[in-house]
């Protein structure tokens, strides 16, 4: 890994003709050129939430033309909101607006807010234009980049949406400073996953910076950010839908998303739960003989580190985790497939693990 540079950092997401840039530095909320050049036409509409609203949505407006038709639309923050009632929301206010094909939604917050106005976008007039402007770390490592979107269902975490790619992505790093700690350390966790499904080098330089990240150096978050949607941005281009390596980003996904769903959306946050499965996943990798005591001991000191939990709710049994677990979109014809290492650095997508093994260790592992 080289020294960290805080200075402006662009990166593209190859997919021919919807090929389009990551911009990532300090300060770059506001500047019109980052934004102008993807509009769609003259009618915009922001969606927030009422956390994001107050500290940001003046500051993304003011870096737009005057000439322009800006709406907005201002949902309540929480993984709970994120539902179809909220994305009818965003679809009413287009259509009380007269908006048409030319619209361009722009996305303001977390990975939430990008996921609705994304699926909003998707479908309003069977797809308008959008611009992701993620404002918490896990949404601009993860989920603003690829271009999944969608909202939860009772039944299961992110079971209706689309895939529709947005037209920039745009990450100020100054967004950070208003970021509660836990939320930071929830971006950590996707952060640590490129490490561990692609990348050892970076696993290392994650593992001597963790405490620059969680101080919020400058430098070393866009050194974080940016090899992290770099990982992304070439595997999204490689597998755009998910029918192949895509799959690998998902890495303690499927133990995670049944703790978001079992607790209720909200009472985890994505990156807590999707920490505690990423330790699931190497300990089963161990037990299949694929890592080394000690490297099962590294993600779990590097997780630490990052300040993220350490054990699954005390609540759940190892029936709860299998009965969600099977409703995983990565399973195949009643076949559960799980995200593992075959090493630090090098994933593997799985589908052969002894039933009794999986018990055991969600029989076994720490529950808070």
């Amino acid at each position: 890994m080289n020294e960290p540079d805080a200075a402006l950092k662009t990166l593209g997401v190859s997919l021919g003709d919807r090929s389009y840039p990551i911009h990532i530095g300090p300060g770059l909320l506001g500047d019109p050129q980052w934004l102008t050049p993807h509009l769609a036409g003259r009618q915009v509409m922001v969606v927030t939430n009422d956390s994001v609203a107050p500290l940001y949505l003046e500051t993304l407006k003011q870096g737009l033309p005057d000439d322009l038709d800006v709406r907005e639309v201002i949902l309540p923050d929480g993984e709970a909101t994120k539902n179809l009632a909220n994305v009818e929301r965003i679809w009413d206010a287009l259509l009380a607006a007269g908006f048409n094909r030319r619209c361009t939604l722009i996305a303001l917050g977390g990975g939430v807010i990008g996921d609705m106005a994304g699926y909003a976008a998707a479908s309003y007039q069977r797809g308008v234009a959008f611009i992701q402007v993620p404002t918490t770390l896990l949404a601009q490592v993860d989920s603003s980049v690829g271009g999944k979107t969608g909202v939860n269902h009772p039944r299961g975490k992110n079971m209706i949406g689309a895939f529709w790619q947005p037209r920039a992505v745009l990450v100020d790093t100054h967004t950070l400073a208003t970021l509660p700690p836990r939320e930071l350390s929830a971006g950590l966790a996707e952060v640590i996953k490129y490490g561990l499904i692609r990348d050892v080098d970076f696993l290392a330089w994650l593992e001597a910076s963790m405490a620059m990240l969680r101080d919020l150096d400058a430098a070393a978050l866009t050194t974080a950010i940016e090899r992290s949607c770099s990982i992304k941005a070439e595997i999204v281009a490689e597998d755009e839908t998910e029918q192949g390596v895509r799959a690998l980003l998902n890495l303690g996904h499927t133990f995670g998303h049944a703790i978001e769903t079992h607790q209720g959306y909200g009472h985890w946050l994505h990156g807590e739960a999707v920490g505690a499965g990423m330790q699931m996943a190497a300990e089963l990798s161990h037990r299949l003989g694929w890592l080394e005591a000690s490297d099962v001991a590294r993600v779990r000191n590097l997780l630490a580190a990052a300040a993220l939990p350490l054990a699954a709710p005390g609540d759940m049994r190892a029936e709860d985790f299998l009965s969600l677990m099977r409703l995983d979109k990565k399973n195949l014809d009643g076949r559960l497939r799980l995200i593992l290492l075959g090493c630090l650095g090098d994933a593997c997508v799985h589908d052969a693990t002894p039933p009794e093994m999986l018990v055991s260790l969600l029989e076994e592992f720490p529950r808070a």
